[in-house]
């Protein structure tokens, strides 16, 4: 989860927001050197004293300041289409969870096991344990295997919801009667927290979505649990 000041992304668990965590970088790169150009020929117009009546046209830099604008727009198109294709890509998905927004929790069902679905509910302030966190916790956290692909079909009941998890890297809008899917796959183990990003009525701020990655053993000895 975010830590409180924070201003950068979160630590990276897919290796889809690691790419959009280097091409974030390299955006910035090109926009302070962008910022700097501009504002470098700002002052020294303001500071020199040149002057030119017969001053009509300047094919040359105009050319260039045509030509260089173009070519650092593609710096920043080609590598942000890759990602955005490489986000819509699913391989061969492991697991298929499907996620049901409501007005104001979440539904989550595995299609993998029949018999495993259940509600996930934002935890209250009184029942926290040690160690959890407010507003983010839920009684009921998805639980995923680590390093298998994750398929996420999302859909909602009533109006639109947003299935977020930063550290991971997914942002899914649930729209009623629409069913979107996205995948991924967790290289790491841990709990993930994310909320919903769509404002959906009153209780929009207590929709809570936390995600639990464990290795594929725990995975399957809690799916046997839970038929």
């Amino acid at each position: 989860m975010a830590h409180w000041g924070q201003l950068l992304f979160q630590d990276a668990a897919t290796p889809i927001i690691l790419q959009l965590t280097s091409f974030h970088d390299h955006a910035i790169v090109i926009l302070t050197l962008v910022t700097s150009v501009v504002v470098y020929i700002f002052i020294a117009l303001l500071t020199n004293k040149f002057t030119s009546r017969s001053f009509s046209e300047a094919q040359e830099i105009e050319t260039v300041w045509t030509v260089l604008p173009a070519v650092l727009l593609l710096f920043l198109a080609l590598p942000s289409l890759r990602l955005l294709y490489l986000t819509d890509e699913i391989n061969s998905p492991s697991v298929t969870i499907k996620a049901i927004g409501h007005q104001w929790y979440w539904r989550y069902e595995y299609s993998d096991f029949p018999n495993i679905q259940f509600d996930s509910y934002i935890l209250p302030t009184s029942e926290l344990g040690k160690g959890e966190f407010r507003i983010l916790e839920v009684d009921n956290r998805i639980v995923v295997p680590i390093q298998l692909e994750i398929r996420i079909l999302i859909t909602a009941a009533d109006v639109i919801h947003s299935w977020t998890i930063p550290a991971i890297g997914v942002k899914i809008d649930a729209i009623p009667g629409r069913l979107n899917q996205l995948g991924f796959t967790v290289r790491r183990p841990g709990v993930f927290y994310g909320q919903c990003s769509e404002i959906c009525g009153a209780n929009h701020s207590f929709i809570p979505i936390a995600i639990e990655v464990v290795d594929t053993k725990s995975f399957i000895k809690w799916a046997n649990s839970e038929i």
